[in-house]
C-alpha cells in the first residue's frame, strides 16, 4: 500500500491525501451510503487527470469524479480514488455572447457562472435547488434540471460539447456532428477507442430490434425528466437514426452518465437571454394534497415558468429553522399542500393578469383557499423556503428520517394525481409516513418516506419501498430517476425498468467506453445491491453521552450531528451571500465545511471502546477553523449548530488533554481586564509598545501583526455609579430598561456604553444596570462549558426577578446579549429553564428595543437631526443568525436623511479570539478580504462604517485602517 501511494504522489502535481480524516470526510455524499476511498486527489491540471487515468489502469483501481458532493444516489461514494476537481477546475474558459454559449471547467458553480453571464445579458437555464454550490460537472453527471425546467429543460437539453479523457488516456471532444461528419467518425481507418465508440453506437442503433426495445421499454418520451440508465432513447432520436432528429451528439449521452464513461475536463453549454425581469409567485394554499395535484394541471394551462409543490410535512419542518421560519411570511393557516406557481412576464400588469386568470380557474374548480401573489424581493424568500426542503426534513428529531430512496420518480404530468394516489395506497400497509415536494409541473415529486435506517427492519423497508415503487413507476411508464441519477441507489433496478435487453446494451456501452471499469464502477451498470454499504450497521445502538449542554430536543449529541444530511449548503461561496461557512469560503476546502464537522463527529464519537468518546485529535483537527459564527444554526436548513457541538466537544477534549495557557488566558479575559483596569494606562502602554507587545504575543501565541484592543480610562460600571448618583430624571420616564453591562463594553467600549445610557435618557427612558456577572462569551467560545454554565446560572438567578416584559434587558454587544437567547437555555438546569426562557424573550439588542419603541410611537424621526449621512453597515454574525439586521437598519435610518447600505459580507473573520491566534490569523484576514475589506476601501470619504460587534470593529481597524462605529454612537451623535 505504501509503495502504491508513493507512486501516486510522485506521479502528480496536485495534492494526494491518504490519511483517515480526509478519506472519512469523502466516504459519504448527500445519500445514505458510506464507503471509504483509497485516497482523495485534487488534480492540478489536465496532465494530472491523464496521469491518474494511467495509474488507475495500471493498478486496477477506480477513479470517482467529484465536485460539490451533493449526490443523493451515492454517485460519488466508492472504494477507489476520489478525484475532487472542485478546487482547481474552476475556470470559465470562454463566453461567446453572439452564439449564446459558454465553455467552462467542471468545478464552476452554477450560480457563479450566471453572475458572469449576466454581464452579457445571458444565463444558463437549469436551476437545481443546490444551485449556489452545485457545479457544472455534477450537473452534467446527473443531468440536473430544476424548478424552471418547464422552460429551460435539463442540463442535457443545454449541453453542446464535452471535452476530456477516455479510459486509455486519449483526449476527446464530443459535440454535434452532421451525417457526413458522423459517418467519417465511424469509418475512420484507425482503431482508436474513439472510433470504436462510434462504431459501437452505430451498430446498436442501426439494429431495428434494439430500436423497438428502446421505444417499448424506455420511459414515455413526453416525460422530460427521464434519466434511467444511459440515454440511448435520446441518441436514437437523432440523425442518422431518426430522419427528423437533430444532429448526432455524444455529449447528450455523457449527460446523465455519472462519470462512468469518460472524465470530463471542459463543458460547452447553451445560454439563454435573461428572462423578463417581472416575476410573481402565486402561492396557492390547499386543504389536501390531491387538490394541489389537480390544480397543478390547471396551472400548466396558464404557461407558468415553474409549478412547485410542498406538503405540510415540509412546511412544518421549516418552523424548526430560524431563517426558514422567517420565510413563512406568506402562509395562512396550516395548508396540507402548497403550490408555488411562477409567472415570468414583461410587465407587472401581465404577471398580475396571469395570476388573476389562474385564480379564477382554480376557484371555478373549487380548488385552494388562499392565493397570495408574492413579488419583488420576497420572491427570493419563497424560493429559499422551497430550496431548503431537503435540509429541513432532517430537523426531525430521532433516528427515523425522511430517506432518499424513491425521491426522484418522474411520470407524465397528467398521470401524477393517479400515481400519487397509488403510491399513498402502497404506503398504508407499510405504516409509513412520507414527505411530498418537488417539481409538480414536470411530473416529478421528491417522495421521502420516514424510515429508521439504523435498524434491520428499517433497512428491509428501505428495500421494500424501493422495489414496490419501481413497479409502480413502471406501471405508468415513468422514470425511476428524473434528475438525481441512478447511482448505487437505483442502478439495481435498471434491468427491470428498461428490460434485460436494453440493460445488456448499457453494459455493452460501458465495456466499450471503459473496458477496465476504472471510471466510477458500480454506478448505472453492475451496481451492488441498493441496501449495501449504508451509513449505519443495523441495530447498533446510538451511544447516549452525558453532556453539559442540553441536547434533549435533538435526542442526544450524536443525533444533533446527524441532523446533517450532506446537502452541502455550507459549500456556497461569498459570491452567493450569507455567512455560512466562513472557513470554507476562505479555503474552499471540504474539511472546513459544516458538513465535514458533522461527519467527523458522527464517525468518531460513535467509536466504541473509548472511555472519553470526544478524545480524538481527528475531531480537533477538523473543528479547528470553525469560527463559532452560528451561521449554520440558521443558514443550514437542517440547523446543524456546529458552534454548540464544537463547544461541547472541546470541554470533553480538554478533560482528557488539558487546557492550554492561551485558552485559559482568553477565557479569563474579563477577570484579567478587571485587574488591568486598575492601571489602564500601563496596560495600554504594554500592548502598544513594540517591544513589550511583540514579546507578549510571542509568549501567548498571538499573531505578531494583530493589534490589541485598549482599555478605556474609566469602566462603564464605575462611570454609571457616579452618573446614577448625580443624575435625576426630571420627568416621569416612558419606561424603565435594564442595560446589560457586558465585559467588552465595560472595559474596552465604555464610551459606547455611556452614549447608550445618555441616548436612552435623552429619549425619555430610565436606565438601570442590574447586578449581574460577565456574559460568559469567552468561556463559551473556548469550550469551557462548566464555567460557562456557572455563569449562565448566576445571571439567570440574578436577573429572573428583575427583567420582565415591562422592564427588558438591553445589550450593546450582540455576542453577549444573544447568549441569553441561545446558549443559556441549554446550559441551565431544569429548574431554571422557564426563567431562562422568560429572560430570553426579554433580552433585546439595543436596536431591537429602539425598533419596538418606534413602532409604539415613543420615538420618532423628529428626535434626530435632518442632515444627510451615508452609512455602510456590517452585521454581526450572531445577530444575523439568531435575530435580524432589520432593527439595526431601522435604527440607523431613523434620522430622516440617513441612508444605510448593508455590506453583503458574511463573517468579518475575527470571531472573538480566533483572529488573534497566530495559526488562524491568515485565514481570519482572508475571510475579511472576501467582501468586507474591499467594500470599506471602496467607500466614499464621507461614508461612515457601522458595526455592532466589538470584534468586527477591531477587525475592520486592523484590516483597513478605518474606524467603525457602533449604531448606538451614530444615533447618539444624531440627537437634536
Amino acid at each position: 500500500m505504501e509503495t502504491f501511494i508513493t507512486t501516486l504522489i510522485n506521479s502528480l502535481k496536485g495534492k494526494v491525501f491518504t490519511d483517515e480524516v480526509i478519506r472519512t470526510l469523502y466516504a459519504t455524499d448527500a445519500s445514505v451510503y458510506r464507503e471509504m476511498p483509497l485516497a482523495v486527489v485534487f488534480p492540478e491540471d489536465e496532465d494530472d487527470i491523464r496521469d491518474l487515468i494511467r495509474f488507475a489502469r495500471e493498478n486496477n483501481v477506480a477513479l470517482i469524479p467529484r465536485t460539490a458532493g451533493t449526490s443523493l444516489a451515492g454517485q460519488v461514494v466508492g472504494n477507489g480514488i476520489i478525484v475532487d476537481v472542485s478546487r482547481t477546475f474552476t475556470k470559465i474558459l470562454e463566453v461567446n455572447p453572439d452564439e449564446k454559449r459558454v465553455r467552462v471547467q467542471p468545478g464552476v458553480v452554477r450560480d457563479e457562472l450566471n453572475l458572469l453571464l449576466a454581464e452579457y445579458e445571458l444565463f444558463f437555464g437549469p436551476e437545481t435547488s443546490t444551485s449556489n454550490r452545485a457545479m457544472i460537472g455534477g450537473m452534467v453527471g446527473n443531468n440536473s434540471s430544476g424548478a424552471n425546467s418547464l422552460i429551460y429543460g435539463s442540463t442535457r437539453d443545454n449541453i453542446l460539447e464535452v471535452s476530456g479523457f477516455l479510459s486509455d488516456g486519449s483526449r476527446v471532444v464530443f459535440g454535434e456532428l452532421n451525417n457526413d461528419e458522423y459517418r467519417e467518425k465511424c469509418n475512420s481507418s484507425d482503431d482508436s477507442p474513439e472510433t470504436t465508440i462510434y462504431r459501437n453506437i452505430d451498430k446498436i442503433l442501426s439494429n431495428e430490434r434494439n430500436l423497438e426495445n428502446i421505444e417499448r421499454e424506455f420511459p414515455k418520451p413526453s416525460i422530460k425528466r427521464r434519466n434511467t440508465g444511459y440515454a440511448l432513447d435520446v441518441l436514437a432520436g437523432m440523425s442518422p437514426f431518426s430522419k427528423e432528429g437533430p444532429n448526432f451528439n455524444f455529449a447528450k449521452l455523457i449527460a446523465g452518465s455519472e462519470g462512468t464513461l469518460m472524465f470530463i475536463t471542459e463543458i460547452k453549454l447553451r445560454c439563454h437571454p435573461l428572462p423578463p425581469k417581472e416575476k410573481g409567485l402565486l402561492c396557492v394554499h390547499f386543504y389536501t394534497l390531491e387538490e394541489a395535484l389537480e390544480a397543478n394541471l390547471i396551472a400548466l394551462k396558464h404557461h407558468p415558468s415553474a409549478s412547485e409543490l410542498m406538503d405540510d410535512f415540509i412546511l412544518n419542518c421549516t418552523k424548526n429553522n430560524p431563517e426558514q421560519n422567517r420565510n413563512r411570511f406568506f402562509l395562512k393557516g396550516e395548508p396540507e399542500a402548497l403550490l408555488v406557481v411562477e409567472f415570468t412576464r414583461h410587465s407587472r400588469a401581465d404577471v398580475e393578469k396571469a395570476a388573476r386568470n389562474l385564480i379564477v380557474d382554480l376557484q371555478r374548480a373549487g380548488l385552494g383557499y388562499h392565493y397570495p401573489l408574492v413579488t419583488g424581493t420576497d420572491i427570493k424568500r419563497v424560493w429559499s423556503l422551497r430550496k431548503a426542503a431537503l435540509g429541513v426534513l432532517y430537523t426531525t428529531p430521532g433516528d427515523a428520517k425522511p430517506v432518499a430512496v424513491i425521491e426522484d420518480t418522474s411520470v407524465a404530468v397528467e398521470d401524477l394525481p393517479a400515481y400519487v394516489s397509488d403510491f399513498r395506497k402502497l404506503l398504508e400497509p407499510l405504516n409509513l409516513t412520507c414527505a411530498f415536494y418537488g417539481h409538480a409541473g414536470s411530473g416529478e415529486l421528491h417522495l421521502r418516506p420516514v424510515i429508521n435506517l439504523k435498524t434491520a427492519e428499517g433497512q428491509m423497508l428501505f428495500r421494500k419501498i424501493a422495489e414496490e415503487t419501481a413497479h409502480l413507476v413502471k406501471k405508468y411508464n415513468g422514470s425511476l430517476s428524473g434528475e438525481h441519477g441512478d447511482g448505487r441507489l437505483r442502478g439495481e433496478f435498471i434491468p427491470f425498468m428498461v428490460g434485460d435487453e436494453n440493460y445488456t446494451l448499457f453494459q455493452e456501452i460501458k465495456n466499450i467506453w471503459d473496458p477496465r471499469h476504472i471510471f466510477n464502477p458500480g454506478k448505472i451498470v453492475d451496481a451492488p445491491p441498493m441496501d449495501t454499504h449504508l451509513r449505519y450497521q443495523p441495530d447498533v445502538e446510538t451511544p447516549e453521552i452525558k453532556t453539559i449542554f442540553d441536547f434533549s430536543r435533538e435526542k442526544g449529541y450524536i443525533r444533533a450531528a446527524e441532523f446533517c444530511n450532506g446537502s452541502g449548503d455550507c459549500r456556497k461561496t461569498h459570491l452567493s451571500g450569507g455567512t455560512m461557512c466562513p472557513s470554507y469560503m476562505a479555503t474552499r476546502d471540504e474539511m472546513h465545511t459544516t458538513r465535514a464537522r458533522a461527519n467527523i463527529l458522527r464517525e468518531y464519537v460513535r467509536k466504541p471502546y473509548v472511555k472519553n468518546r470526544f478524545n480524538h485529535h481527528e475531531i480537533f483537527e477538523v473543528m479547528d477553523l470553525c469560527l463559532s459564527c452560528k451561521a449554520c444554526k440558521s443558514e443550514c436548513p437542517s440547523s446543524v449548530d456546529v458552534a454548540k457541538l464544537k463547544a461541547e466537544f472541546l470541554q470533553h477534549y480538554y478533560e482528557a488533554n488539558g487546557v492550554s495557557f492561551r485558552t485559559r488566558l482568553i477565557a479569563n479575559i474579563s477577570r484579567l481586564n478587571n485587574l488591568a483596569s486598575i492601571l489602564p494606562q500601563l496596560y495600554n502602554f504594554t500592548i502598544t509598545n513594540r517591544v513589550t507587545s511583540r514579546l507578549f504575543k510571542k509568549i501567548v501565541g498571538f499573531a505578531p501583526s494583530r493589534s490589541f484592543p485598549k482599555l478605556q480610562p474609566v469602566t462603564l460600571e464605575k462611570w454609571f455609579r457616579k452618573h446614577f448618583r448625580t443624575t435625576r430624571v426630571s420627568a416621569k420616564p416612558k419606561r424603565t430598561v435594564c442595560l446589560f453591562n457586558d465585559e467588552f463594553t465595560n472595559f474596552n467600549d465604555s464610551d459606547i456604553g455611556r452614549k447608550a445610557v445618555l441616548l436612552l435618557e435623552k429619549l425619555g427612558y430610565e436606565v438601570i444596570i442590574p447586578k449581574h456577572v460577565e456574559s460568559g462569551r469567552a468561556w463559551l467560545s473556548k469550550g469551557l462549558l462548566k464555567k460557562a454554565r456557572n455563569i449562565a446560572v448566576k445571571n439567570v438567578e440574578l436577573l429572573k426577578d428583575v427583567v420582565s416584559d415591562d422592564v427588558p434587558l438591553l445589550g450593546i454587544e450582540p455576542s453577549a446579549i444573544l447568549g441569553f437567547r441561545d446558549e443559556y437555555i441549554d446550559l441551565v438546569p431544569s429548574e431554571l429553564k422557564e426563567p431562562a426562557r422568560s429572560l430570553a424573550k426579554n433580552a433585546l439588542l439595543f436596536e431591537e428595543f429602539i425598533e419596538r419603541e418606534v413602532d409604539a410611537g415613543n420615538i420618532t424621526p423628529g428626535d434626530f437631526i435632518d442632515s444627510p449621512k451615508k452609512i455602510k453597515l456590517h452585521g454581526h454574525c450572531h445577530q444575523k443568525a439568531l435575530g435580524s439586521l432589520d432593527p439595526t437598519i431601522r435604527l440607523l435610518s431613523l434620522p430622516r436623511n440617513y441612508v444605510v447600505e448593508v455590506i453583503p459580507s458574511g463573517c468579518c473573520g475575527m470571531a472573538g479570539s480566533f483572529g488573534y491566534e497566530k495559526e488562524h490569523y491568515d485565514v481570519s484576514m482572508k475571510i475579511g478580504e472576501l467582501v468586507l475589506f474591499p467594500a470599506i476601501r471602496q467607500k466614499s470619504k464621507e461614508t461612515i462604517i457601522a458595526a455592532p460587534g466589538t470584534s468586527c470593529r477591531h477587525q475592520i481597524k486592523d484590516g483597513t485602517g478605518e474606524k467603525a462605529f457602533h449604531p448606538v454612537e451614530i444615533l447618539y451623535d444624531a440627537l437634536r
